[in-house]
């Protein structure tokens, strides 16, 4: 991968992060820190905590990458397809941002279908409950099975490194690079709970999903009317 294209992939990481991460998961980094991190406890042991959970989240995102990037490795992607897939990409993005201004049901309905699975249920209770660091790691493996479009958006991204190693650098990257966002996240909702800050949060984070969202559909008309264009070249 050229350096470029990671300075990229970084970048729009992190930027989407503090607002379409926040938005999106923030709701689970909250309850975890209430139910499952001691505020008592030392500094250094909630972050552990904090970093353990993004980790895990880092894990799943990688082995999705490396998959995806199998995945186009055998499967070649027209630039019609390519373009489709980030529309659609697009659109979940612009959908998941309304939902957080509360205009539409989006995500409400999207956690519950995956979530109504008893095994998901099971699991996530069991882990949410638990005061073990091992909890921590496990609970951001499963966050990062959770749908999201800015998920998608770097699924696609691997899948056009038609290599499982690039594919999972991909992820691995754009996983590493929303961790400062989460991190931030996770010590102000031990410092600060107070609800305007949280609604400041995620007015910011479903103005920044919806702008990503038109961005990124933009970037898929032009990879379908562009027949040399290349997903790189789109981002």
């Amino acid at each position: 991968m050229e350096t470029v294209n990671i300075l990229t992939i970084i970048s729009i990481a992190i930027i989407g992060s503090f607002g379409h991460c926040i938005g999106m998961c923030g709701g689970i980094v909250v309850a975890y820190s209430t139910i499952k991190i001691d505020q008592k406890n030392s500094k250094l042991t909630q972050s552990i905590s904090h970093l353990l959970y993004s980790f895990g989240r880092v894990l799943t995102y990688t082995i999705l990458g490396a998959m995806f990037g199998a995945l186009g490795g055998v499967v070649t992607f027209s630039n019609n397809a390519n373009g489709a897939l980030l529309i659609f990409a697009g659109v979940v993005m612009i959908l998941a941002g309304l939902s957080l201004m509360g205009k539409i049901k989006f995500l409400t309905l999207i956690e519950h279908s995956f979530s109504s699975s008893n095994i998901y249920k099971n699991i996530f209770k069991s882990v949410l409950n638990s005061k073990s660091n091992l909890s921590f790691f496990v609970l951001g493996m499963l966050n990062g099975l959770l749908p999201c479009g800015f998920v998608y958006f770097f699924a696609i991204t691997a899948a056009s490194t038609a290599d499982p190693l690039y594919g999972a650098m991909v992820m691995a990257i754009f996983g590493l690079s929303t961790i400062p966002a989460m991190f931030t996240l996770g010590f102000l909702t031990s410092l600060t709970s107070a609800t305007s800050f949280r609604n400041m949060m995620m007015s910011l984070s479903s103005v920044a999903v919806v702008l990503y969202g038109v961005y990124t559909i933009y970037s898929g008309y032009e990879y379908i009317v562009d027949p040399l264009k290349t997903l790189t070249d789109c981002h």
